[in-house]
């Protein structure tokens, strides 16, 4: 007796294989960058947290008089971090209005 398969049924039984992806896009996140400003001895603590309500973001009058006692108190302290064109954008402008700032650096 001869027995004949058809190929609907044999393609029906064999095993699914996803297939398999190669060279895939791996999409990583820009870096992130510090705007930190130093401790000096020539810009007034008015001064220094006026400007980071003039320029930061959504800056608050306490956090900008807590991040100005950081500066005199610690010397430095880091008053954003975010994408580096904003980052460099927010340094350029508090360096303009003379206050003394860190190089941007990755966060």
């Amino acid at each position: 007796m001869t027995v004949v398969l058809s190929t609907a049924i044999v393609a029906a039984t064999a095993p699914t294989v996803a297939p398999v992806k190669r060279d895939q896009t791996v999409r990583k996140p820009y870096p992130n960058f510090k705007v930190i400003v130093l401790d000096d001895d020539f810009n007034t603590f008015v001064h220094v947290a006026n400007c980071l309500l003039k320029y930061i973001p959504h800056m608050t009058s306490d956090r900008a008089w807590e991040l100005t006692n950081q500066v005199h108190h610690e010397g430095q302290a880091i008053v954003w971090v975010g994408p580096q064109e904003q980052a460099e954008f927010y340094h350029m402008q508090l360096g303009r209005e003379g206050l003394t700032m860190a190089p941007l650096e990755p966060a």
